[in-house]
């Protein structure tokens, strides 16, 4: 029966921190483990859990940044803001469905264009994990990556990605869109008038789907041998007997 590199390697690391030599100790038995001509050092192993990362934010923001890559899928596509779901609810009932419909179309393409901004962000949060962070990321589940980078990413992301957001948005129209259907929702008599943030929503949702489809790219990677796309990558998540 197969079983992964990543599965050794992940039985094999305790569950405390690992110091210089615990991390070398366990290198020395995955690789007899592994029987590999060309043993893995500590740093290929980080090396190559970066590069699955790069591989998974490439292809997940490559995903939700073409054409309805939000808009057509169910998983992440944006829908109207829920706290304020009582400005479409009233709308479609007047017979203005299809300026709500309109909005929610330009809300995922400004999205989709600003998806296009978040590759590089991400990667350059990749690119400082240290040896340390990667076995800590070895001794956890399918997403561990993805968490990691929620956890020591998002403040910085959603710090950059807000204004690329608002650009966005600005671009295809949404917030126009969205100010038109406020501002009639709020001349109806007898409302309570609402003015929420639509930018932090809309930042909030496609950070929320970017890592969604970044975590699915990272189980791909772990398990499917076809999804590893480099010699690194078969050499750390290779299968053996």
């Amino acid at each position: 029966m197969k079983r992964s590199t990543f599965a050794i390697l992940t039985s094999l690391v305790v569950v405390t921190a690992c110091t210089t030599a615990q991390l070398n100790q366990t290198m020395s038995e995955v690789n007899k483990a592994l029987k590999t001509e060309q043993p893995l050092t500590t740093g290929e192993v980080a090396e190559g859990l970066k590069e699955a990362l790069i591989n998974g934010i490439s292809n997940g923001s490559d995903l939700a940044s073409q054409l309805d890559g939000y808009f057509k899928n169910p998983k992440i596509k944006i829908p109207f803001p829920p706290d304020v779901k009582k400005v479409e609810d009233k709308l479609r009932q007047i017979g203005l469905g299809s300026e709500v419909d309109k909005f929610i179309l330009t809300l995922n393409r400004g999205a989709e264009d600003a998806a296009k901004e978040a590759k590089p962000i991400f990667i350059s949060a990749i690119k400082q994990m240290t040896i340390q962070d990667a076995w800590g990321i070895l001794k956890g589940t399918d997403n561990a990556a993805t968490e990691y980078l929620k956890r020591t990413t998002s403040a910085q992301l959603r710090e950059k990605f807000q204004p690329v957001m608002a650009s966005s948005l600005s671009k295809v129209n949404a917030t126009k869109y969205y100010s038109d259907i406020v501002t009639r929702y709020n001349k109806i008599p007898f409302v309570e008038k609402v003015n929420p943030d639509l930018n932090d929503y809309a930042t909030t949702k496609a950070m929320d789907g970017l890592f969604l489809l970044i975590a699915d790219e990272e189980k791909k990677i772990r398990e499917n041998p076809l999804a590893r796309t480099t010699e690194l990558l078969k050499r750390v998540f290779g299968s053996q007997q």
